[in-house]
């Protein structure tokens, strides 16, 4: 039995029908394909059409899907979407009311047969499409796959449907709610509405919890106990409109200011009140229904110092977190329920041991192909022992891309898809951020550790050494910590990922290779991208990222790049285009003299609020391009361009690529 899994909202990516510019709705959308109940691929959305957290209508991966076993939509046996039908009819009735350029209302069943027609150009049988409530999704994907026969579920997340929390109690293949928390009380929205006085917003809660470790919860705590009211029962209050007395520390933070104490003393005391509210809750659920395993989804659940805190705790025997633990993990969810309530005596399968379910590198000779295609800007050289090599060039403190295999699925690069450093020297931490990452100082990066030598580096349960998903942070051991020092946290943690040689022998042989020669078996593994872009997943994007950050080697497969020395000119016989969700636009804005001028600027249409402003010369430069034309071609057609100011144009183009706004391929 084939089963089909999607999140995400149902605007196209060509389009702006619905207006649908708040990333919040429909946000993380994927796709993922079982087979008798076992997933054979599933990829997010944003790994193809490069936006990060897309709320677009997963059109790229469910082609992917298909694809990836050649396939066809009339081979699908269900299609799950991750909310409820209600849920999406009410949805698109406030749609239709609120947005005067929706054409006309069309109801769930519809919509998506109209949705898979555009994109798969394939007509869907109604009786194959099932739509499943926002939390049970997250809680199947969390409790199908953790390997346990009962336990205690709890999503906690922003909001799905009317519920924000939900807590149930698992058993074989089946699910029982237990009680829901409605929008009110969500803790995913409690944090939201706390973090922009630290100068954050939507999507940058594990900012504000690689921050908390900064910042003394004591100094803010009985402030922070006005936010909310644990009751009985495992109950609780959240007091929203208490949280603009904020105010009274001072101005909130804008973007680009500096840290100052007491932003990071707010960010520990938010960090804290959250992990009170949901010990309150688990620990009473824990009592009221004997489960000594835990499962938990939602995008709360992305807090891993709550996890590890839980994990630490001794509440559960086993806890389980699903490392796709956001909304793009619904779509897995989806799918899992609605095989499951089409086979309710399917077995279950074994606990989940990898997600390296997206996009393969293909064979070595395709490799070469696509790296051929670059070799006016990189060198190639076969490699006869991968692993050996780049651990020489890791433990000599050069930094590496390193893409091998299929891609992870979920928002962790977990040794397929990562940037890897010498976890040693304090000072990679720096490097890292202004080489590559170009973000905050202080946030952390995580270690990759062989599984079989965890217990000599980092404090983990003896019952739960295998922790391969970067979901949990653990204490590194004191004695550990100085020698780590590029991936221990101020506090003394980390967010490890352990890596076992059944399900990555080539990462395992990387990592047990830099072990013989620094015995530290140990790596500093980041995601393989730069601060504007998602997580790289073909070869193309791989090499983009290369060209565009200042990593000194890049491994793909069994070959390893390094760049060569080029001009601006060698830029030149690039191809131009545009993503086809930018825009280009020229207004009328007032100068520092206070004279209108032309302001010329590149949008998208996925948030209205973005503006990138351009040149003179290359917006008309962009606006001339028609089809795939080289930048020389694009120069010499165009008259205003003075050839003296070609090195300029260039230079700014780089610019612009490297913030993805552009496109350049030989």
């Amino acid at each position: 039995m084939l089963v089909l899994g999607i999140s995400g909202g149902p605007e196209l990516i060509n389009e702006n029908l619905y207006g649908l510019d708040e990333p919040y709705i429909g946000h993380d959308s994927a796709s993922v394909l079982l087979e008798n109940g076992k997933v054979i691929f599933g990829i997010e959305e944003e790994r193809l059409n490069r936006i990060k957290h897309t709320n677009m209508f997963p059109a790229q991966s469910l082609h992917s899907c298909l694809k990836s076993h050649g396939i066809q939509l009339k081979d699908i046996d269900l299609i799950a979407y991750y909310f409820s039908k209600e849920w999406v009819e009410l949805f698109m009735k406030k749609l239709f009311l609120a947005k005067a350029q929706v054409p006309t209302f069309l109801e769930p069943i519809t919509l998506f047969q109209e949705l898979l027609r555009q994109t798969l150009h394939s007509e869907v049988d109604p009786d194959k499409l099932c739509f499943v409530k926002h939390h049970y999704a997250h809680a199947m994907s969390t409790f199908i796959l953790s390997g346990y026969e009962n336990s205690l579920i709890t999503t906690f997340d922003g909001l799905g449907e009317e519920s924000s929390v939900v807590v149930f109690k698992g058993e074989g293949s089946k699910l029982e709610q237990i009680t829901d928390f409605p929008e009110s009380k969500s803790l995913g929205l409690f944090y939201d509405d706390v973090i922009p006085f630290l100068g954050y917003t939507f999507f940058d809660e594990y900012k504000v919890m690689g921050l908390a470790p900064y910042g003394e919860s004591g100094r803010y705590r009985n402030l922070f106990k006005t936010f909310y009211t644990l009751l009985p029962n495992g109950d609780y209050v959240i007091h929203t409109d208490q949280i603009i007395s904020l105010f009274d520390l001072g101005m909130p933070r804008r973007k680009g200011e500096p840290f100052t104490q007491v932003h990071k003393d707010i960010a520990a005391s938010l960090q804290e009140a959250l992990e009170d509210i949901a010990f309150h809750v688990i620990q009473y659920y824990r009592q009221e229904t004997k489960q000594k395993n835990l499962c938990l989804a939602g995008g709360v659940a992305h807090n891993c110092t709550l996890n590890g805190k839980i994990l630490r705790s001794g509440m559960f025997e086993n806890v389980f977190v699903q490392p796709a633990a956001h909304d793009a993990g619904c779509a897995l969810g989806a799918a899992l329920y609605a095989y499951y309530k089409a086979k309710p005596m399917a077995p279950k399968p074994s606990k989940l041991e990898h997600v390296y379910w997206g996009t393969d590198i293909g064979s070595a000779p395709s490799v070469l192909s696509q790296l051929r295609q670059w070799q006016d800007f990189i060198a190639i050289e076969e490699l006869m022992d991968v692993s050996g090599k780049t651990a020489e060039l890791l433990a000599n403190d050069y930094v590496v891309g390193w893409v091998q295999g299929r891609s992870e699925f979920g928002p962790r690069a977990l040794g397929n898809r990562s940037i890897l450093a010498d976890p040693r020297p304090d000072e990679n931490k720096v490097r890292i951020n202004k080489m590559i990452k170009k973000r905050e100082g202080y946030r952390p990066f995580a270690p990759s550790v062989l599984e079989e030598d965890v217990d000599d580096y980092f404090e983990v349960p003896p019952n739960q050494k295998q922790l391969p998903f970067m979901i949990f942070v653990v204490n590194v051991k004191e004695d550990k910590r100085n020698l780590l020092g590029a991936v221990t946290h101020v506090d003394g943690t980390a967010r490890i990922q352990t890596v076992s040689r059944k399900t990555n022998e080539r990462y395992w042989d990387l990592i047990h290779s830099f072990k013989k020669l620094t015995g530290v078996p140990v790596l500093l593994n980041t995601s393989f991208n730069n601060n504007v872009e998602p997580i790289v997943d073909s070869v193309e994007d791989a090499i983009v990222c290369f060209l565009t950050t200042e990593l000194d080697y890049l491994v793909v497969g069994e070959y390893l790049i390094k760049k060569k020395e080029v001009s601006w000119r060698n830029y030149l016989s690039f191809k131009l285009s545009l993503p086809p969700y930018f825009s280009l636009h020229q207004d009328k804005k007032f100068n520092s003299d206070g004279n209108l001028s032309n302001f010329y600027y590149i949008s998208n249409s996925y948030n209205f609020e973005f503006q990138i402003g351009v040149s003179a010369e290359v917006f008309s430069i962009l606006t001339s391009v028609t089809s795939e034309e080289t930048v020389e071609n694009i120069l010499q057609n165009n008259d205003k361009v003075e050839e003296v100011k070609a090195q300029e144009i260039v230079h700014e183009l780089m610019e612009l690529w490297s913030q993805r706004l552009i496109l350049l391929r030989p």
